[in-house]
């Protein structure tokens, strides 16, 4: 039976590693494309540009001249350890005075009504909405509650607000955040600004792998998304969306802007807000200090509850979204639209070429012990695998920079291990991701899985913080 099983072995492995690397050469031929349009894009801008102008900060913005206020929404279930001290710390360090901030809370939540309601307290700023159904629903569909409360209080009030900022229970907002979604709103129909995810320092791994990621996204991909003139997806926190855009939305979607049966409403909502000749605005602005106008806020440190969290972004982007919002005539509206839906067939890839490289241990196992010896590679499959570890190099390299630069040398060195956390995290997700989708074609409604989350403020804790200002620009 053995003189059967090994050779199947031994063929499986090379069949399966041939397979992962002509995948992995095409996605990354991907990806060294659009890393190299962004380095020219770079360079254009540093010559042709930041030669003949100054740099502006937050500060230097002028006002805008449409004084009507903003509104920021903060969806919160089961929130009563982190809302209270978010809520306080924006009314004390915010220097915008126009605005309210309209939290959305459940009637079987009462822990998290009264956190908001003792950071109310004395506070014109805050109010309560209680959402008409017990929790959790959707998180979009606590969105729209706030949507209508928004619509029933210029009503009411006689008053017309600018602009719809979202933001979530445990985000650190940058004081001068609604000076910068102020001005620039008149200009777009969605501000975005960088959104830097932070970890207690014992949460290298899991954590520390979010960092990584949107370290490379909103300093490269959100960048070029928008010198490409495509649509563009809000991050669902530190964006915010023209108010007469919504009001437009709202009506075809009979008064509710935000879809209660997306998983990933944010994402959806900002590309129909920014698609045709919408703009939207992905902008990175220092203060006077040199740190970045940006949200900050902690992710989740368990594996259970990052698989969970990426699991319903990639059934939202990649699986239902490919469904709900399908594909457009312009080709880089599509290829923006790949880029975003591959995450769930390269985690099936990467499951593939982790198994090969089982395979490849257990053979080289029976090879040193004298029981069987594999064939050689074909020249293929040695061609293939030189191109991918240049490529590999290539894409850790270019990560490690992006990394650098917003958190420092320590965690750009950690970059490189935490990709494999990061690539059995996003397996594992995409398996979820999977079954959630076969099992929402069955008509099962989506439900609002939360992750924990804590706030600095809260609790004694040591976080890992941006060490400068990142050096690029845009």
């Amino acid at each position: 039976m053995g003189e059967y099983i090994l050779p199947t072995v031994d063929l499986v492995q090379k069949e399966l590693l041939l397979f992962a690397s002509l995948c992995f050469i095409l996605g990354a031929v991907d990806d060294v494309i659009f890393d190299i349009i962004w380095i020219v894009h770079s360079i254009k801008r540093k010559l042709f540009i930041y030669t003949r102008h100054d740099r502006i900060i937050v500060e230097g913005l002028p006002r805008s001249d449409d004084d009507n206020p903003l509104a920021i929404f903060v969806p919160a279930w089961q929130e009563a350890e982190v809302i209270g001290a978010m809520l306080r710390r924006c009314l004390d360090q915010w220097s915008h005075s126009n605005y309210r901030i309209y939290v959305g809370c459940y009637p079987n939540d009462g822990e998290t009504i009264a956190a908001v309601a003792a950071a109310a307290h004395n506070a014109d700023h805050i109010r309560i909405i209680i959402c008409d159904h017990p929790g959790p629903t959707s998180k979009a569909d606590c969105l729209n509650r706030l949507w209508g409360a928004l619509c029933l209080d210029e009503n009411l009030e006689s008053t017309r607000y600018k602009a719809v900022i979202l933001q979530d229970a445990e985000d650190l907002v940058h004081p001068k955040a609604l000076d910068l979604f102020d001005y620039l709103i008149d200009r777009a129909s969605l501000v975005q600004i960088p959104v830097i995810p932070r970890r207690a320092a014992k949460s290298i791994w899991v954590a520390g792998h979010y960092g990584d990621e949107f370290a490379e996204m909103h300093s490269k991909q959100m960048v070029l998304r928008e010198a490409l003139g495509v649509s563009m997806p809000s991050a669902g926190v530190g964006c915010a969306f023209r108010r007469n855009e919504l009001r437009r939305l709202s009506a075809l979607t009979n008064g509710k802007p935000f879809d209660a049966t997306s998983l990933t409403e944010d994402y959806e909502i900002g590309l129909k807000l920014t698609q045709g000749t919408a703009r939207g605005i992905f902008v990175r602005l220092k203060d006077k200090q040199g740190q970045w106008v940006a949200t900050q806020e902690f992710f989740p440190e368990s594996f259970d509850d990052a698989i969970r969290q990426k699991s319903r972004w990639m059934m939202g982007i990649a699986l239902s979204g490919w469904d709900r919002l399908g594909w457009q005539r312009c080709w880089r509206e599509n290829w923006m639209r790949y880029r975003d839906r591959k995450a769930s067939f390269a985690a099936f890839v990467l499951a593939i070429a982790y198994f090969a490289m089982f395979l490849t241990g257990f053979l080289y196992i029976l090879t040193l012990s004298g029981v069987y010896q594999p064939r050689p590679l074909s020249d293929l499959l040695k061609a293939s695998l030189v191109i991918n570890a240049f490529f590999l190099c290539w894409r850790l390299a270019f990560k490690g920079c992006f990394v650098f630069s917003l958190y420092g040398f320590r965690e750009a060195c950690l970059s490189v291990p935490r990709t494999i956390i990061a690539n059995i995290i996003n397996i594992l997700a995409a398996r979820r991701a999977l079954f959630q989708y076969l099992k929402s074609l069955t008509g099962v409604p989506p439900k609002w899985e939360k992750t924990d989350h804590f706030h600095p403020e809260a609790m004694d804790v040591r976080q890992l913080k941006p060490t400068r200002a990142p050096t690029r620009d845009e």
